[in-house]
């Protein structure tokens, strides 16, 4: 069992986001750039947001503090903390579009297929969820949470490629969020430097709130480019929006608050063979397939028991997406 260590988790908490944005209505776009390399390994970016943020918002650590003394209560009696009634969390979802050609402008059929992608992984209805029995025994089955999406933002701009600043998220030139203490905001954008998404913790600016794509890595249709075209890149960043650290803990051999989850050495990328193990102490045999590693969409399957337990700490009673519910 690891050994939950607050100061140490804070400063690696994690932000994953990403994706492209679109319209509605016809336009005309600029042709495109010279196509851009293919992004072969994962990469959200956000032990570099969270950084940013703990420098521009200082009571910002305090309150993720609260958070983990809340969950860490909800993890001894969840019971004490009432659900919805059936124990589901339905949590509506805003798409915004932003795109510069005509192909970012991604089509409402590939993002309800986002949406698809969340509800089967999230209510363990995946068709890889039974890929191996590794870690049969710890995997968290349904965890209680669908999504329904319930509207598409659209908007044409100029911007060739989007970075970490959150600009997409602010109407100067992007779109701002919809309700975001209501509804989870999704950017869809061409994020540059390699990133395919981030998202903000529980705990951050409502201004700010939700998840970033990258176009290319948004459901598993249209633009979407393999091996981050299953929509496993949104199932990851959800992860980090519902609390979930990276499965290493973002240090070599790292806490991720999850007592459940095997100590990984660093991230996994790719497809890693059967049976890889950890060196970490004691060495064990590393979750590879678990949505918060950094491996490919077709290998990554599961979360665990604790991780399911973590994200419903954030919408139980006095829990940090309370407003959700």
């Amino acid at each position: 069992m690891k050994r939950i260590s607050l100061i140490a988790s804070l400063a690696v908490v994690v932000f994953a986001a990403c994706k492209k944005n679109m319209n509605d209505k016809e336009v005309n776009v600029p042709a495109p750039d010279a196509a851009e390399a293919a992004v072969t390994q994962r990469h959200c970016a956000s032990y570099e947001v969270l950084e940013e943020q703990l420098k521009a918002d200082p009571r910002l650590r305090d309150r993720m503090e609260a958070i983990e003394n809340f969950t860490r209560e909800f993890q001894k009696n969840p019971e004490a903390y009432r659900l919805l009634p059936d124990g589901t969390m339905e949590i509506p979802v805003v798409f915004n579009v932003l795109y510069r050609t005509a192909a970012q402008n991604v089509s409402l059929a590939q993002l309800q297929s986002q949406i698809d992608v969340l509800n089967e992984d999230f209510a363990a209805t995946n068709a890889d969820y039974n890929l191996t029995s590794t870690y049969n025994s710890v995997k968290a089955g349904n965890t209680g949470i669908r999504f329904v999406l319930e509207t598409v933002n659209r908007r044409s701009t100029s911007t060739v490629s989007w970075s970490t600043n959150d600009a997409m998220k602010k109407s100067a030139k992007g779109i701002a969020p919809t309700s975001p203490t209501t509804k989870l905001n999704i950017w869809v954008c061409n994020m540059g430097g390699g990133i395919l998404g981030y998202a903000q913790f529980p705990g951050g600016s409502s201004a700010t709130d939700g998840v970033v794509l990258d176009d290319n890595a948004t459901g598993r249709t249209g633009t979407a480019a393999a091996p981050f075209n299953k929509g496993r890149t949104a199932t990851h960043e959800v992860g980090h929006w519902l609390n979930l650290r990276h499965i290493w803990g973002d240090a070599t051999c790292g806490n991720d608050q999850v007592a459940d989850t095997p100590p990984h050495n660093t991230a996994n990328y790719g497809c890693p063979a059967a049976g890889h193990m950890s060196t970490c102490s004691p060495a064990q045999v590393e979750m590879t397939m678990n949505y918060m590693d950094y491996t490919d969409d077709a290998c990554m399957y599961m979360f665990s028991i604790g991780q399911k337990t973590r994200m419903q700490a954030t919408y139980a009673v006095g829990g940090p997406r309370a407003s959700f519910r």
